[in-house]
């Protein structure tokens, strides 16, 4: 009887537990998916309708700048979940060819919830780029907060909406034709860097419609909570998971792929818990990083050392020290088949873009993107020769560095990194992207195949241990920064390192050059021969640019040798590259390629249009 006794204590919670459980608020997440601020009308556009979000600020809190730290879906929610900055763990890549481990010891934040008393639940994407054990008690299309043990067990909800996904602008001519629309495309107003045509128009107004459909999924979880007795237990938070998917947003580092709306409603009895006031709009910013720590502020739990954001909710977060953030980092790298490295700091009003391969233009094809009628007609115009300077931009080589005043300048056209009355601005966003970059140890600067292979078994440890080696790459593709005459003895010089990443990178900020680095071909040239195959690519791709050799037979030769995935796609992406944007012809053999990893297909099926 006494063993029974002592394992029925052992399994059944403290009547302490029972009570703190109860005093722990409910909190649920309701996410639209590829949606910015851009499209509501509770952040001016009037096309955007949204009465039942508009309600739930009236009594909630209006966050005016809150950021995805990524402009895509998995990335962003990996990013959520851990509260952790993507290349510092290596799961910053979308798609992921491999999975990367979380540090030692650390959880996604639904694991420190449920631990706490909470019954966690999902409904239904996940999209994770990490390797988790057990995230939700449930996970699927019915999961719920109903199926919760008792009444009185707190829970977290967590709920996406995707009829604003990208894939409802994948209509096509007949649908267009057909119309049907609400909005009215003759009452849309197209941004200043797309083109206005009847698609645009048809484009645009079908996403507004979009958003009321978000606005209606919204009401349905609200009235459920409130039929059930539930809505004045829980706070609730309403957000976009990324910016927006008209073209140049979703994978873009623009305001319009980060800038995501965000309302908390926290009820009258549950106010005690924040220091901010119903119906007020906050202007600190907040990013993805923090909302898993603030969710655990809010529940009681201690927010572990391993998430890198801030709780932007608590008692004891008053508003000014909210209102005095002004900070935040986005990252862009792979998304699907199309590569490319950049990175932005938002400080105040000012945005600063770091393109570190900035050769590569916004519009290098990416298969899923252009199965929007708008993305591939805006191209087709480019090729006409229709669209004006800030139309055109998309489809150029870009500045590797770019700098925005948001505030005069919303749509991000007019690059004030070359202009001398705000050289400082510049200086000092730079430095401080630079020092961000080398404390969170960037894992981008090594090849993804090498990280891979290297940091993903432990990245956060790994850059950790190699944090010097990262600083070196850092330090020799911002070469790139430089006027050419004070570069071009340091690239030389880098040129012949031993260490492959950093002769990588000595080719990568030759390249951003373009023409002008023509000089260094003769010291390039050999590293068609380097033992290191991306080294050897991207030899071949700047020389290609330059027009001083034919980068296909090393291109080709890396494809049929390579038995890594990610190299092969390093590759297909160059061969892509090159050939739309240089005029080259490749005869590729897709029977000669080890890779059957989807990326690599996705290219050669483009290839062979």
């Amino acid at each position: 009887m006494k063993q029974l006794l002592l394992l029925a204590l052992a399994i059944t919670p403290s009547l302490t537990d029972v009570l703190t459980a109860q005093e722990q608020p409910n909190i649920v997440w309701i996410l639209s998916e590829d949606n910015s601020t851009h499209y509501l009308r509770l952040y001016g556009p009037p096309l955007g309708a949204a009465p039942q979000i508009e309600n739930l600020a009236r009594s909630g809190i209006t966050f005016d700048h809150a950021f995805s730290c990524s402009p895509v879906c998995s990335v962003a929610r990996t990013t959520l979940m851990t509260g952790m900055l993507g290349p510092r763990i290596g799961f910053h890549y979308h798609r992921k060819i491999s999975p990367a481990n979380l540090p030692a010891g650390a959880h996604m934040f639904p694991t420190y919830l449920r631990r706490s008393g909470y019954y966690c639940t999902n409904r239904v994407k996940t999209d994770y780029n990490v390797r988790v054990q057990k995230v939700w008690n449930e996970s699927s299309r019915k999961a719920s907060w109903q199926n919760r043990p008792t009444p009185d067990t707190p829970f977290f909800h967590m709920q996406s909406t995707a009829v604003s996904h990208e894939s409802s602008l994948h209509f096509n001519r007949q649908t267009m034709e057909r119309g049907g629309l609400t909005t009215k495309p003759s009452d849309v107003f197209p941004f200043p860097y797309h083109p206005d045509t009847p698609t645009f128009r048809y484009t645009y107004a079908r996403y507004f419609d979009r958003m009321h459909a978000i606005d209606r999924e919204v009401g349905k979880i609200i009235s459920q909570l409130k039929q059930q007795g539930l809505y004045d237990n829980t706070i609730i938070f309403y957000f976009g998971d990324h910016g927006g998917v008209l073209p140049r947003s979703k994978g873009y580092l623009y305001e319009s792929g980060l800038h995501v709306p965000l309302v908390v409603r926290v009820p009258p009895k549950w106010q005690h818990l924040v220091t901010l006031k119903p119906g007020t709009r906050q202007t600190g910013f907040v990013s993805f990083i923090d909302f898993a720590p603030t969710v655990l502020n809010l529940a009681g739990v201690d927010c572990p050392d391993s998430m890198d954001g801030r709780p932007f909710l608590g008692k004891t977060i008053p508003p000014t020290e909210l209102a005095s953030r002004d900070e935040t980092l986005g990252y862009a790298d792979r998304f699907d088949e199309k590569y490319e490295l950049v990175r932005s700091l938002r400080k105040g009003r000012y945005k600063y873009i770091r393109n570190y391969e900035g050769y590569y233009p916004d519009s290098l094809q990416n298969n899923y993107r252009y199965r929007m009628l708008a993305f591939s007609e805006w191209r087709d115009l480019y090729r006409q020769g229709k669209l004006n300077h800030s139309q055109s931009y998309f489809f150029k080589a870009k500045p590797v560095e770019l700098l925005y005043d948001i505030e005069t300048d919303p749509h991000e056209v007019n690059n004030l990194a070359t202009d001398p009355a705000f050289e400082d601005t510049l200086l000092e966003l730079r430095s401080r992207l630079q020092t961000k970059l080398r404390s969170i140890n960037d894992l981008s600067f090594y090849p993804e195949n090498q990280m891979i292979d290297l940091a993903l078994s432990d990245g956060a440890t790994f850059g950790k241990q190699h944090a010097a080696e990262i600083a070196t790459l850092i330090e020799t593709a911002d070469l790139a920064l430089l006027a050419f005459a004070k570069a071009q003895p340091r690239i030389r010089t880098a040129l012949g390192s031993r260490n492959p990443r950093v002769r990588f990178w000595a080719v990568t900020a030759s390249s951003c050059f373009g023409t002008t680095a023509g000089t260094l071909a003769n010291d390039i040239k050999p590293l068609l021969l380097d033992p290191d195959d991306m080294v050897r690519v991207r030899a071949a791709e700047f020389l290609g640019i330059v027009k001083q050799h034919d980068p296909g037979p090393t291109l080709l030769d890396v494809l049929a040798r390579t038995d890594s995935n990610a190299a092969a796609a390093m590759t297909m992406n160059t061969l892509v590259f090159l050939r739309d944007h240089h005029g080259y012809t490749f005869q590729v053999d897709a029977t000669k390629i080890k890779s059957q990893e989807p990326l690599v297909q996705r290219r050669l099926e483009y290839l062979a249009k």
